[in-house]
């Protein structure tokens, strides 16, 4: 198991450009992680770099993320096991469509907003032939590494902002980030080599799903640990508007409005953990359906809302908890990892079981009451 360990190591998880991700923490969150863990889920995972880490670790590892853009970096890097996109597949991803005339939201929608109109047609080609590809993960492989290229083709890695095209004509924005000028079929074919190194078979059945966690854990069972990172609410929560353009082109949706500047779905999908008056409730609800499973980790930052001392008081009454501090020394963008902010760990545990003797029988007394 330590050899296939090591050698699962050498499987390196692409760098995300992603708000909040956690790849720069994964040391730090391993040194928390349990031992004995056989299968363990990431609730929340956004960029998958977590769950990536699991499964390194030989985990069964169950993914979740309710948009879809990044449920298919989890079907691509943790479900899948071993399809990889050969040069056979990139020509057909790359060639004239021949239902072109059925795609093209890109065109009509972004052109001229994050893109030129070339690059806006060249995504609706590309996208009109990933069902040709002849399973779904690669067709997630596909995905994933598409709207990989676009982050790389908006400076600050998100599409929050109208900026792009304006910052692509700017020489010292160039200098500093050359892929504003590249075309998005040059990223994709450089960065594709180390997403299919970064596809592995850790010899378990792992799973990515696509839910509002709170529909899909009731029905999960046998979980020793689960990861929860849940969005930064009042903090950097709203990734519907920070990547809605990745989840418009992998859902291809014909029935939504796109609106304001950045032409953002329009309506959102439901998260229950983004809002302010949501985010106690759906946590209450989250605890209570994650009672079955022993340990909990749960990234968290001091400017969120509810508080720190706030959510500790919520999370006792469920678990014995230990928290763990981590402060920014550089910005990385988001109000959540501005320099001199904390990155939190909740290290939760079941609480304490004893029995107290009483008129001659046993009482088991559980601390949680």
């Amino acid at each position: 198991m330590l050899f296939e360990e090591y050698t699962s190591f050498n499987h390196k998880f692409p760098d995300p450009q992603y708000l909040g991700a956690k790849h720069t923490h994964l040391a730090w969150i391993k040194k928390f992680i349990p031992d004995k863990v056989v299968t363990a889920i990431d609730a929340f995972a956004g960029s998958q770099s977590v769950a990536f880490l699991f499964k390194q670790l030989g985990f069964k590892t169950i993914t979740n993320d309710f948009l879809n853009f990044n449920n298919q970096i989890g079907l691509a890097l943790i479900e899948n096991n071993g399809s990889k996109l050969t040069a056979a597949d990139v020509a057909l991803l790359m060639k004239p469509a021949k239902n072109k005339k059925d795609f093209h939201l890109m065109e009509n929608t972004f052109a001229n907003v994050f893109f030129d109109k070339p690059e806006a047609e060249f995504l609706d080609n590309f996208r009109a032939n990933i069902p040709l590809l002849s399973n779904s993960y690669k067709q997630a492989l596909a995905y994933t590494v598409v709207n990989r290229s676009m982050t790389r083709k908006v400076t600050m890695g998100h599409f929050g902002h109208t900026q792009a095209l304006r910052y692509a004509g700017d020489p010292e924005r160039i200098k500093r980030n050359r892929s504003l000028i590249r075309p998005i079929k040059d990223i994709f074919e450089e960065l594709l080599p180390k997403y299919n190194n970064a596809v592995f078979d850790n010899k378990q059945e792992n799973r990515s799903y696509h839910k509002n966690i709170l529909e899909l854990l009731p029905t999960l069972e046998n979980i020793d640990l689960a990861y929860f990172d849940p969005p930064y609410c009042d903090s950097h929560a709203d990734y519907q508007s920070f990547y809605h353009l990745l989840e418009t082109y992998t859902e291809y949706w014909k029935d939504k409005q796109f609106i304001n500047g950045i032409k953002r779905y329009e309506p959102q999908r439901f998260s229950g953990f983004d809002k302010k008056r949501d985010v106690i409730a759906s946590f209450k609800k989250l605890f209570e359906q994650a009672e079955e499973i022993p340990c909990w980790l749960i990234s968290y930052n001091n400017r969120s809302y509810p508080s720190v001392e706030e959510f500790e008081k919520i999370l006792s009454k469920y678990r014995q908890v230990k928290i763990e501090t981590k402060t920014y020394q550089n910005g990385r963008g988001g109000k959540g990892s501005v320099a001199g902010s904390q990155e939190i760990l909740f290290v939760c545990k079941p609480k304490k079981k004893h029995f107290l003797p009483s008129n001659h029988h046993e009482h088991l007394v559980d601390e949680r009451l």
